[in-house]
């Protein structure tokens, strides 16, 4: 479904991926971690057409999103869903419009479809109707990343990604939302690329893993091969642990 090809990305003198090559499998969930800076919004970013690579390929289904016009790229995008890191919900918009905004601007539905789509989103992942008119700041936190993730999925896309997901939400709201990645996932079928930090969430959720590092995918592997990885820096990284040489950069 995604696969990355020898990606080089730079700004300025700062080189941030440096001949990166992923793959994510079709039907799966496939997790993205590393250290703070270590470029994986930028990848992010990358992966749905936002940025271009100084240099490598960005294939979705074969198609090389780098090489594309804008029209062209704005076709491809329709296959994408975002939950972006903080939701991102419009203040000034209720519940309803904020999951029937993509139905406006992307699809020519009716009033009748919209409404009967919104209502099924919301009890896709798990919210009440009487939500609807609420406004973001009357939701919780986790309530917001619910509504988000309706959003994002309100035109059946075939790739869904997530930009940390479980940040600032508390160990049990945390378990919450990976249950409503795993359902939706198992509801959907569709296949989901999840950037975060959170480790004990991300091995709740992948079905596979894989560690940007220096610009590159460092390894990947199922949850069993990252937790009996041997790699020192993998391990430092999975204990929460700075290298000698990172402390010297602090």
């Amino acid at each position: 479904m995604i696969e990355l090809v020898n990606i080089h990305k730079a700004f300025g003198d700062q080189k941030v991926l440096n001949g990166l090559n992923f793959e994510a499998q079709q039907g799966e969930i496939t997790v993205i971690i590393g250290r703070s800076g270590e470029g994986k919004s930028v990848l992010l970013k990358h992966l749905i057409g936002l940025m271009k690579p100084d240099e490598g390929q960005i294939l979705i289904d074969g198609v090389d999103l780098a090489s594309l016009e804008d029209i062209d790229l704005y076709e491809i995008r329709k296959k994408f869903g975002l939950l972006f890191q903080h939701s991102a919900l419009f203040d000034s918009m209720n519940v309803y419009e904020n999951i029937e905004f993509p139905m406006i601007e992307h699809a020519h539905w009716g009033i009748k479809k919209r409404k009967d789509r919104i209502h099924e989103l919301v009890e896709l992942v798990g919210l009440k109707d009487n939500v609807l008119a609420k406004f973001p700041s009357e939701l919780s936190g986790g309530m917001r990343k619910r509504v988000g993730l309706a959003r994002a999925i309100a035109l059946n896309p075939e790739i869904l990604l997530y930009d940390e997901p479980t940040t600032g939400l508390d160990p049990i709201m945390t378990d919450v939302i990976d249950q409503l990645i795993l359902n939706t996932q198992k509801k959907l079928g569709i296949t989901s690329v999840v950037i975060s930090h959170d480790m004990q969430a991300v091995f709740s959720i992948a079905d596979k893993i894989a560690m940007l590092y220096e610009g590159q995918i460092r390894h990947e592997g199922t949850v069993s091969d990252f937790r009996n990885t041997t790699d020192q820096v993998i391990k430092n990284f999975l204990e929460g642990k700075a290298t000698e040489d990172q402390h010297k950069e602090l």
